[in-house]
């Protein structure tokens, strides 16, 4: 479904005005098309909004996107043929002053972190209450970065983790979320311990496993753990590593 709205009007006032005095203009991106009735029953009573398209998929966001020039894109992560992830790198690849705002159901770390990586200057839950969201696309259109409290937390806590890891300089080319695995690794959790530590599947610990032991050249776990603890990396392990 692709809705294009740029040429019906909208009031505007002066609270929600860009800088220019022009009326904030949204793209809505999501694949329950309630929730995308619920979003765009909320902007348009709403002064100094404009919403100028809604999209149910990531090539429809892309082209309407391109087609409209929203300042803001609310987007949802889990569309059909598409990660979100994806839809708001290529956003901003192809337009650096598109701000993202991702509006999702997941709080996954992994989620979290990639929306942030990728640009996206807010993210919320959708649990998040109408003003909540209304005020959020205002932040991020006058440059500003939202995310709901308990993310903001977790952020913090993930970036105070991260600086006082131990491997950090010693495996720069790991992302922080192998660094993260290489740790439980060493400290003698097997994958499936640490697929239940991260929130993740199996099947992706599996695969940053193998990035990380194409990373440290190494040819398998026990060259990896070797490496790890040499780095002081794993002491906060309880169990012996085991093989798979």
């Amino acid at each position: 479904m692709v809705i294009d709205m740029t040429d019906e009007g909208s009031q505007v006032s002066r609270d929600s005005r860009d800088s220019d005095g022009s009326a904030v203009t949204v793209l809505l991106v999501d694949d329950h098309p309630m929730f995308l009735d619920g979003l765009r029953g909320a902007l348009l009573p709403e002064d100094g909004f404009r919403v100028v398209g809604e999209a149910s998929s990531a090539a429809e966001a892309v082209a309407l996107s391109a087609r409209t020039g929203p300042q803001v894109v609310v987007l949802d992560l889990g569309l059909p043929d598409a990660s979100g992830i994806e839809v708001a790198r290529r956003l901003i690849g192809d337009s650096p002053e598109t701000r993202v705002l991702v509006l999702s159901m997941s709080e996954d770390d992994d989620n979290l972190l990639a929306a942030v990586r990728a640009g996206a200057s807010g993210y919320l839950v959708k649990g998040a209450g109408r003003e909540e969201i209304i005020g959020a696309i205002r932040t991020v259109a006058r440059g500003g970065a939202v995310f709901g409290p308990r993310i903001a937390e977790r952020l913090q806590s993930f970036f105070d983790a991260l600086a006082a890891a131990p491997g950090r300089e010693v495996f720069p080319d790991l992302t922080p979320r192998e660094l993260e695995v290489l740790d439980l690794l060493a400290g003698g959790l097997d994958y499936r311990q640490i697929a239940r530590r991260l929130t993740i599947s199996d099947k992706t610990v599996r695969n940053h496993v193998t990035n990380i032991f194409a990373k440290l050249q190494v040819n398998d776990r026990a060259q990896a753990i070797v490496r790890a603890r040499n780095a002081g990396l794993g002491t906060d392990g309880t169990a012996p590593p085991r093989p798979e």
